[in-house]
């Protein structure tokens, strides 16, 4: 249910109108006359955690009006099965975003939702793209990623400027390692710099 809907719960309104709003979108046999007296919220895992829990929000203030605080917790329950491994990316971006930085690269699949949360995270701070791999990093020139708005790879001219700059990198909770150690290592390349200056090979003990 669209939060903006949640009247219906506290001021009811036309049954009609409301399965017509969301035909396709519940069970058989729903009734909003019936089925809101008791609600429970579950979010899908990879969702961003500041959506969800205003979502529940929403909705538990209007259970609260129409039933009162204290007999909510008979009418609505939160389910949160959000990934823990989801979350810690999200977190970890929430900090590195606080930072002055140039650019952000997002590194992962482009039907990845974790991934392309992260991508939205950081399109509202700075300028972000979104690659499947270090190979889309084509040169200093020229990048190819992921336009979420659009759904397809667009191409980004003159993305890296020749000055000193501040990247960030993230990548989505499922994405490996060697993906995320490439595109580090393919940055270091496309401004002049070897990556083992600053990242020497560990020694044999």
């Amino acid at each position: 249910m669209c939060i903006r809907d949640s009247t219906y719960i506290t001021d009811g309104g036309d049954r009609a109108q409301f399965l017509e709003r969301f035909n396709g979108a519940h069970s058989e046999g729903f009734d909003p006359d019936l089925h809101l007296e008791a609600i429970g919220v579950a979010n899908q895992t990879t969702m961003l955690r500041g959506e969800t829990e205003e979502v529940q929000r929403r909705l538990k203030r209007a259970m609260i009006k129409r039933f009162g605080l204290d007999n909510v917790d008979q009418h609505f329950r939160f389910f949160d099965t959000i990934c823990g491994a989801t979350q810690e990316r999200q977190d970890a971006l929430q900090t590195l975003l606080a930072r002055p930085m140039d650019l952000l690269i997002v590194v992962g699949g482009y039907n990845s939702s974790n991934t392309s949360h992260l991508a939205e995270m950081g399109e509202e701070k700075l300028p972000t793209f979104f690659i499947k791999n270090a190979g889309k990093m084509s040169s200093r020139d020229k990048i190819v990623h992921y336009d979420q708005h659009q759904n397809t790879e667009v191409e980004t001219a003159d993305w890296l400027p020749n000055k000193p700059l501040t990247i960030g990198i993230t990548a989505g909770a499922s994405c490996p390692n060697n993906l995320i150690e490439d595109a580090i290592k393919r940055l270091f390349e496309l401004k002049g710099l070897s990556v083992d200056e600053f990242i020497p090979e560990p020694t044999a003990s």
